[in-house]
């Protein structure tokens, strides 16, 4: 009997999350199951101000450096032969991946 797995990817790199989310498409498309998703999450933004140096005396000078993680979920019907494809699935550093069966 099939189950329910839900896959929580998120990444700092647009381009890698979606790699990841097509070698997945794929997966899904040959094996013939369900799929829904991806769902786009809200995108958060952290924020860092930093002063530039040399301030010394003067106007205070402020830079702004931002990084904004990308969230997506996907659901699919997995039996244990696609939980198995989706382990083999080449994941790059900067995406990380959470499978949860549900």
């Amino acid at each position: 009997m099939p189950t329910k797995a839900r896959i929580r990817l998120w990444s700092s790199n647009v381009n890698d999350l979606t790699y990841v989310i097509n070698q997945i498409r794929a997966i899904v498309d040959k094996t013939g199951i369900s799929m829904r998703g991806p769902i786009p999450l809200p995108t958060r933004r952290l924020e860092v101000p930093i002063m530039k140096l040399p301030h010394g005396e003067g106007r205070k000078k402020w830079e702004k450096w931002e990084m904004s993680i990308h969230k997506r979920v996907i659901d699919i019907s997995a039996d244990e032969r696609v939980m198995r494809q989706l382990m083999r699935v080449r994941v790059p550093e900067d995406v990380y991946i959470e499978i949860e069966l549900v």
